[in-house]
């Protein structure tokens, strides 16, 4: 009599749940990208050969003569069949029904909560938690076939559903089901047929699931030899001093996608209460997306070698140039693994990732100037964003923060650089904040410091007027814009001190002065003599409960600011053009008006603006010109 004829027939279930609709929530609504199945089985086969090495440290003889656990994807490109195998622990039949046939009653978190309960919370390190990745299978397969066997046991069991309600249990010819172990085949789709595809699976097979503890071999066709594609290695478990830079170096670019060189390889396993690992790299040049409006950062979210998410935020967002990732072995996740909960050990991780890629940035500052010069001239407008966003660490990122400066002569100076290069009677920072370089060193404004030998913050990026708003301050020295209020200049001496000059042309300045304010009105909220200016007639500064102008311009393009705050228009009245305007009479009334709102349009096109009236300003142009041109 044939095997075939003294089989039991397959005995028909219910599966113990509104089947036909949780399933049609887990294919549709659970998983957004269908690529997770593979993930998924991996995981679970991942987790039975984990199950097998524990329970072989008690029970050898489970482990026969194979004791090297592995998983194996098999293509049949032909018959449209992808099958997923490994040589785990394995289930009886009892153990199938109980763990397939009750959705969301996960095998793996019983099998964890018995070696909890027998060793007081430590045991192995296990993926599966919720019992609902294997159902993902569906999404790509219309029928799933699993044959296992489980370890030391003969008999082998066949469990097979379309997904749809009920699923059939029987037992599996034994000479067709695996020595130890379980195999899953997934009879795909018509739509899925590029699951066959062996380059597809090998891409994801590295993106998702490359670094699982146990190898994973494929097999093209039936009857071809597994090739490996992933090695069961994960770099990051390994120590340091077994990983050269080339390792490294080649790990970057597998996980950040540039060719570059990285500047700096941050690798820990912090242990203690909360225990991960992390491989961080600060790349050597800007990524693409440095500065997508999103500020999505690219840490990778690994639980026990295998692959979560990417959009895990577990870095403040200032450091989203940061690529990498985190593995950690108990960080609690939702059903679908694809966002995770939050939770203290998640917030744990975030901090203590964050507090160590700053510090090892701090150290490439104190250790090689020239190396952490590039990396600030690469990211530097990105970490800037944390002195505005992060209160907490905002000492420590002053602390790396460079900037060029009206003495730097192009090089970056620390704010240590700075303080140590105050002046006598000097009581604050200065900055200038603008769009660029060349027109903020060409800033008026900065005339009256220069000649103090003051140094000034040059910012030229767009979040150095937000953050400098923040009441911060280095080292008891408050941060003062040169272009906002009063300069404060008188207690900090001229290095070449100005002869006295005639105090009939100050009064007659003075006198101007007050003409001008009656001139202009309502267009400046005052006109007054500088301690800025040397060389420059005019500029225009903001009030002193006013806002820096360069952060006016910048909320006004948004859209966001209701009305700007009339600008203090500074004479310098010892400047030859003023001194000769106080000097004309009254008989010149008409030139006067004219020169008040040209000295106006004048300090507007210094401070990078235009002309309020353009047809004004170009008729009042004309008629002073006229007045040059010698008469026939």
């Amino acid at each position: 009599m044939t095997t075939a004829d003294t089989t039991p027939a397959p005995e028909s279930h219910s599966f113990e749940a509104d089947v036909a609709k949780l399933l049609h929530l887990m294919v549709h609504s659970v998983y957004s990208d269908k690529d997770v199945f593979l993930r998924e089985l991996i995981s679970n086969a991942a987790d039975a050969c984990e199950k097998l090495r524990y329970e072989a440290i008690s029970t050898p003889a489970l482990l026969g003569d194979d004791p090297k656990t592995r998983i194996t994807l098999l293509i049949d490109a032909e018959n449209r069949r992808l099958t997923v195998e490994d040589n785990g622990i394995g289930m009886s039949r009892d153990e199938i029904i109980e763990a397939l046939g009750t959705i969301a009653r996960s095998g793996t978190k019983a099998f964890m909560d018995r070696i909890q309960a027998a060793q007081g919370g430590e045991g192995a390190q296990l993926i599966g938690q919720f019992g609902v990745g294997f159902y993902s299978a569906f999404m790509v397969a219309d029928r799933v076939d699993v044959i296992s066997r489980r370890a030391g046991h003969d008999e082998a069991t066949l469990w097979s559903s379309d997904g749809k309600g009920s699923y059939t249990v029987a037992p599996a010819v034994i000479e067709e089901a695996p020595a130890r172990g379980t195999r899953v085949v997934l009879h795909l789709m018509e739509d899925a047929a590029s699951y066959t595809e062996r380059n597809r699976l090998e891409r994801i097979v590295k993106e998702q699931s490359g670094h699982v503890p146990v190898p994973i071999s494929l097999v093209e066709k039936p009857g071809a030899e597994p090739q490996e594609v992933a090695d069961g290695a994960a770099l990051w478990v390994k120590s340091r001093s077994e990983i050269t830079s080339e390792d490294y170096t080649d790990f970057y670019r597998s996980v950040a996608g540039q060719f570059d060189e990285p500047a700096l390889t941050v690798h820990f396993r912090a242990e203690g209460r909360h225990e991960y690992t992390a491989l961080a790299f600060v790349p050597g040049s800007k990524p693409f997306d440095l500065f997508d409006p999103d500020r999505h950062g690219r840490m990778k979210l690994y639980v026990k070698r295998v692959f979560i998410t990417d959009e895990a935020e577990l870095l403040p967002r200032y450091l989203r140039f940061v690529r990498g990732l985190v593995d950690s072995a108990d960080l609690p996740l939702n059903v679908s693994r694809e966002m995770i909960q939050e939770s203290p050990l998640l917030a744990a991780i975030k901090k203590g990732v964050t507090s160590r890629i700053l510090s090892e940035l701090d150290k490439l500052a104190q250790n090689d100037a020239e190396a952490y010069a590039k990396v600030w001239e690469a990211f530097g407008p990105v970490l800037k964003e944390g002195l505005y966003e992060d209160f907490e660490r905002r000492s420590t990122l002053l602390g790396l923060a460079r900037f060029k400066t009206t003495a730097s002569g192009g090089v970056w100076r620390s704010l240590k650089d700075y303080v140590g290069s105050l002046k006598e009677n000097q009581t604050a920072i200065y900055y200038v904040t603008g769009t660029d370089l060349v027109r903020l060193e060409a800033s008026p404004q900065l005339e009256g410091f220069r000649a103090r030998g003051i140094e000034v913050l040059l910012l030229p990026d767009q979040v150095d007027s937000f953050w400098v708003t923040t009441g911060t301050d280095y080292e008891g020295k408050p941060f003062k814009s040169v272009t906002q209020g009063a300069a404060d200049l008188v207690q900090i001496p001229l290095i070449e001190a100005k002869d006295n000059w005639d105090p009939l042309a100050a009064e007659a300045v003075t006198d101007f002065i007050n003409s001008l304010k009656a001139t202009l009105g309502e267009t400046v909220s005052d006109v007054r003599a500088s301690e800025r200016l040397t060389e420059s007639a005019v500029c225009l500064v903001a009030p002193e409960s006013g806002m820096d102008r360069q952060l006016e311009r910048i909320l006004a393009r948004a859209g966001q600011l209701g009305s700007a705050a009339k600008p203090v228009l500074e004479i310098n009245p010892h400047h030859e053009l003023i001194i000769a305007l106080a000097g004309l009479g009254d008989e010149e009334e008409n030139l006067r008006e004219d020169a008040a709102c040209l000295l106006l349009d004048e300090a507007r096109i210094l401070d990078g603006e235009l002309p309020v009236d353009a047809r004004a300003f170009s008729q009042r142009l004309a008629r002073v010109m006229q007045r040059c041109v010698p008469k026939e």
